[in-house]
Parts: C-alpha cells; sequence; structure tokens
C-alpha cells in the first residue's frame, strides 16, 4: 500500500512539473511569439496622425462636434479598462427612456425624422467599445460632416465607402465603418 501511494505520488509529481512548464513556460512563450508575428496587430493597431498616436482601430472613441463622424453611444463613456454592457434588457423602462433620448438627438443633430435613425446610433454595443458604426449610421452622419469641413458631400460619401469593411470571412457579421479610420480620412481630405 505505502509502495503504491510513494508511486501515486511520484507519477503525480512528474505530471506536475511537465504541465507546470508546458502551461506555465512553453505555451506563453509560444503566444507571445504568435502575437509578435502579427506586428501591430498585436500591438492594438494603433493609428498615427502627423507622428502622434491617436487612437486604436480596435477600440472605439467618443468624438464630439459637427466636423466628425460619431461613435456608437457606450454604457462605459469609451473607458477600455472598464468594458462592459449596461446589463439593463430589452424590458427595461430606463434603457426604452435612454434610446428614445439618444433617437431624438441623433434626429435632431442629423436634420431627419426619429424614425429614419438606425439602431446602432442609440443602442451601446456589448463592450461599449464597439469602433464600427453601421454603414447607414455614417452614412446619415455624410451630409452633416461634408458641410462643417466645407467638403462635397460626393467626397465624404466615397470616403464613407472606402472605409467600409465587409464581412468576416465573406459571411459573418455585418458591414462597419471605423469611425476612428473614417475621421482621419476627413482630416486629410479637408487639408
Amino acid at each position: 500500500m505505502i509502495k503504491d501511494l510513494s508511486r501515486q505520488s511520484l507519477a503525480a509529481l512528474r505530471m506536475l512539473l511537465v504541465l507546470t512548464v508546458l502551461l506555465g513556460v512553453v505555451y506563453p512563450v509560444a503566444v507571445w511569439a504568435a502575437g509578435q508575428a502579427f506586428g501591430a496587430r498585436a500591438a492594438g493597431q494603433p493609428v498615427e496622425v502627423d507622428g502622434t498616436v491617436v487612437g486604436s482601430r480596435l477600440l472605439g472613441q467618443q468624438f464630439e462636434g459637427e466636423a466628425w463622424f460619431h461613435s456608437r453611444p457606450s454604457a462605459n463613456d469609451h473607458d477600455s479598462l472598464a468594458s462592459a454592457p449596461s446589463n439593463l434588457g430589452p424590458s427595461s423602462a430606463d434603457l426604452l427612456a435612454l434610446v428614445a433620448e439618444r433617437r431624438a438627438a441623433v434626429a435632431a443633430t442629423e436634420g431627419v425624422e426619429e424614425g429614419d435613425v438606425p439602431p446602432d446610433a442609440v443602442t451601446a454595443s456589448g463592450s461599449g467599445l464597439d469602433p464600427h458604426v453601421s454603414p447607414a449610421y455614417a452614412a446619415l452622419q455624410a451630409p452633416r460632416v461634408a458641410r462643417a469641413n466645407g467638403l462635397e458631400l460626393s467626397v465624404v460619401e466615397e470616403l464613407v465607402d472606402e472605409h467600409t469593411d465587409g464581412r468576416s470571412l465573406g459571411f459573418l457579421g455585418e458591414p462597419g465603418v471605423n469611425v476612428l479610420a473614417l475621421n482621419v480620412a476627413v482630416l486629410e481630405a479637408r487639408r
């Protein structure tokens, strides 16, 4: 019996050491090496303007003012350290009031009827950090952005088309427009 116990203990100790090396050293080094192989993607895909990092293609941020395309609302004010939804359900009176308030504000800003406001203009993403808006929301904002920047509407609409990403793998998800990349393009177009 003691012989069996010592044999099993020795086997368990060997397994502990092997798994510690595999999962505590080999796996983290492999993940780090794979991340390094993808370069800027692993670094958060920073976006630079005039040599200064202004944001990441992977994280949404707030843009204010008539001259910029606006992002989706965020339950956490686009704080990447507090990435989370609001946890309000579809039957929540608070959520319904918030959506109605946002819909009225977007309709007034864009000069359209409330029924013409796309859902992503009034609802936050699950993380609150989605860097994309729908092509419909970008198109809704194009006339305001063109006017505020002194650009032709056709130029701004072309920028929206150029910055619209298709579905992942051609069939997953919906097309989206990266707001930071689009606003950088607007900045460059007005120079």
